[in-house]
């Protein structure tokens, strides 16, 4: 409480002063001439004179006495060191370690993701990177909306789009790519058979993702979700749709349809024999993943170290195969 009650002296008699000129007045207490004062501190001597001038006359008191020969501190110049010396001592030390500074990355990291891409590649990330670091925190936030990263106090984004993402205001990386394929369960296409072509689809049951009403074929031949405005032949209409990906795999896992999921969401599935990739020639939809942090000119360390480490995990294993 002593420190805190000294630098709000300092605080309510001085105003906004330049710490340097506390720093003058410390150095030149301490060692006892305007000479030694400027060799501690790096600086001129001239500038250290102006530095205790310019503080006295802020405070309306003589901080020290000059002769020729010597420097010595008033009975002012005594009381306000003994006032602020530890509480500058103490305000130096908290700058120099603030953690965002220092070479380990600590602190507390929010990231943000969907909740797909975030209980597959998130959750082993922040795994990988809370045994890496143990000085940092992180929080998770995972929601299929678009989380504003500046007003909501953001670090990072793992985000997915369709088109190239452009925010003057925002730092975008691509780091992969994401497929939609068909995949169904070995129970449903045991009762209702199996498709080969896209004009088998329009005898099945079909979940999809909520706003994508319609599979289509277009004239190029390729197979593509779409909305209430279809431009190409409907091959399905959903039967089952949701706003979450986790919840479209159990659904077709029970046996509700067929439905398009990206790969890294289905590969255990098809390996454990619960969902058969359908139509293994087709790709539905390819879609971009991308990093996306704040465009400040000197990034936290812990912010690049986790970038730079979802890049070397996605790189290790690709979303698409």
């Amino acid at each position: 409480m002593a420190q805190w009650g000294d630098a709000c002296f300092l605080w309510c008699s001085m105003g906004t002063i330049d710490l340097n000129l506390v720093r003058a007045l410390v150095a030149v207490h301490e060692t006892g001439s305007f000479s030694a004062a400027a060799a501690r501190l790096g600086t001129p001597r001239s500038t250290v004179s102006r530095a205790i001038s310019a503080l006295e006359a802020s405070l309306g008191v003589r901080l020290f006495h000059r002769t020729t020969r010597q420097v010595s501190t008033s009975a002012a110049g005594v009381t306000l060191y003994e006032r602020v010396a530890a509480s500058l001592t103490s305000l130096e030390t908290s700058l120099a370690n603030v953690p965002e500074r220092e070479e380990v990355p600590s602190g507390t990291l929010r990231v943000t993701s969907t909740v797909d891409l975030g209980t597959t590649v998130l959750a082993e990330a922040v795994a990988r990177f809370t045994a890496r670091f143990p000085s940092v925190r992180v929080e998770v936030y995972l929601s299929n909306q678009t989380v504003n990263l500046v007003r909501e106090g953001v670090d990072l984004a793992l985000r997915i789009s369709r088109q190239k993402m452009l925010d003057s205001s925002l730092i975008v990386r691509r780091v992969g790519t994401i497929d939609l394929q068909l995949y169904a369960s070995p129970g449903y296409l045991a009762r209702r058979g199996t498709p080969r072509l896209p004009a088998d689809l329009v005898l099945h049951d079909w979940v999809a993702y909520r706003g994508v009403t319609h599979l289509q074929l277009t004239a190029a031949g390729e197979l593509q979700l779409a909305g209430p405005k279809k431009t190409g032949r409907v091959v399905a209409e959903a039967r089952v749709s949701c706003d979450d990906m986790l919840f479209a795999r159990e659904a077709l896992k029970a046996g509700a349809g067929f439905g398009a999921l990206p790969s890294f969401l289905a590969d255990i599935e098809v390996a454990n024999g619960t969902l058969v990739r359908v139509m293994p020639r087709w790709v539905v939809h390819t879609s971009r993943v991308y990093l996306v942090h704040a465009g400040h000119a000197h990034l936290p360390r812990k912010v690049t170290a986790f970038r730079d480490l979802v890049i070397e995990l996605l790189r290790q294993r690709p979303l698409s195969t």
